[in-house]
């Protein structure tokens, strides 16, 4: 963008926060404050209303949010085609990307296909694994980008928020439906239970939140571990006294065919945030910096 406070902006209005886009920008929160201040002075109207902690956007700050995002997007498409007529070799490359098993199946892939279109000379990889295979291929290089979910983190890594989630309780649809009130939490996990393997993102939200209510994993009835959400649906489907744990975001097809459905589970609940992750201290490379930006912009509305 030709004007930084405007960069600073849609980096505060993109977070809702002002230190987080800071950090992604390398100034002080101070600095955050006093662009926002002059674009507020310069609007003449409040851009951001503060709530605790966090800030949100007021009808103007979303007005110019809008106009920040289509400015930024025209902006790239320039350099990019700037870069182009420059240095043809300079605007292709390749781009190793890598994703825990929930983002490959159910987030990723729809935004590929318009990625590849407006950067048809990046060659695109991507790697499915779980959260702790990523983090370790990103550390061995053999990664430029990856996308994580979980609670763990690495000190050698930088993560940045991508996309909330929930993990939520489901099992084969019944006549009646799911239950009007919340399972009590002994019944839920009464089993038998279907749950990813050690190592995901999943598994791991999961036993954290029992780990806060004073429960062992290793206590529960565990009827299978499986390494992909595919899997687990799968066998729900044909477990009818099976409970499993999966991302909201993997259920809209089983949800809609009547399939699968959710069960509310009293005092147990799974938030938990889709993450950016790459090598802490290293800058990423363009393709790289192209594919986070772009995810960023099209996953937005959904924040």
């Amino acid at each position: 963008m030709s004007d930084f406070r405007l960069r600073v902006f849609e980096a505060v209005a993109r977070h809702l926060s002002l230190t987080k886009a800071g950090q992604e920008l390398f100034v002080t929160q101070p600095a955050v404050t006093k662009h926002i201040h002059e674009l507020e002075k310069h609007y003449g109207q409040r851009l951001l209303a503060r709530r605790g902690n966090r800030v949100a956007l007021t009808e103007a700050g979303r007005l110019l949010h809008a106009h920040a995002e289509a400015v930024a997007a025209a902006d790239q498409h320039l350099t990019d085609q700037l870069l182009g007529l420059r240095d043809p070799d300079e605007a292709a490359g390749r781009l190793r990307l890598g994703a825990s098993t929930t983002l490959c199946q159910y987030v990723l892939p729809g935004l590929l296909p318009a990625f590849q279109a407006r950067h048809p000379r990046v060659q695109l990889t991507l790697l499915n694994a779980n959260s702790e295979r990523i983090a370790e291929a990103l550390l061995r290089a053999e990664l430029d980008l990856g996308f994580v979910e979980g609670r763990s983190k690495s000190r050698d890594l930088h993560y940045e928020l991508l996309l909330p989630d929930e993990l939520v309780a489901v099992r084969r649809a019944t006549p009646a439906g799911p239950p009007p009130a919340p399972l009590p939490l002994a019944e839920a996990l009464a089993g038998p239970l279907v749950l990813r393997e050690r190592g995901s993102g999943t598994l791991e939200v999961l036993e954290f939140a029992l780990r806060a209510l004073k429960i062992k994993l290793s206590t529960l009835p565990v009827a299978f571990y499986f390494d992909n959400t595919e899997a687990i649906k799968g066998y729900l489907e044909a477990a009818p006294a099976a409970l499993g744990f999966v991302s909201r975001r993997a259920l809209a097809r089983e949800l809609a065919a009547g399939l699968l459905e959710i069960i509310a589970i009293e005092g147990l609940h799974l938030p938990r945030h889709f993450e950016a992750v790459w090598v802490q201290g290293q800058p990423l490379a363009r393709a790289a910096q192209r594919f986070l930006s772009f995810a960023q912009q099209q996953l937005n509305p959904l924040l």
